[in-house]
């Protein structure tokens, strides 16, 4: 079985989750860690797609398009996990 590595966009780096991931061994790397900061996110995909990794995001509706543009164009990518953004906060 293929181990994933993980790619976390811009919009989801959350440092508490990344040390959490990065606590049970999985191969994390963030827009931050690889200097991807403030590039696009057909940038990002694209880097995610060179190195093989999958990339988590929150921003759902972007690259939804961007995964059926390249699905079209007869292309692939190591995967794209999307999530809707969670929203914490402390009740007092």
């Amino acid at each position: 079985m293929s181990k994933i590595l993980l790619y976390i966009d811009e919009d989801s780096i959350d440092e508490d989750f990344v040390q959490a991931l990065r606590s049970r061994n999985v191969d994390v790397l963030t827009v931050a860690d690889v200097g991807m900061l403030r590039r696009s996110d057909e940038e990002q995909l694209d880097w995610a797609r060179q190195n093989g990794r999958v990339i988590f995001s929150f921003n759902t509706r972007d690259f939804y398009q961007l995964h059926i543009a390249l699905i079209e164009q007869g292309l692939s990518h190591a995967g794209i996990i999307l999530a809707p953004q969670q929203r914490y906060g402390i009740a007092g």
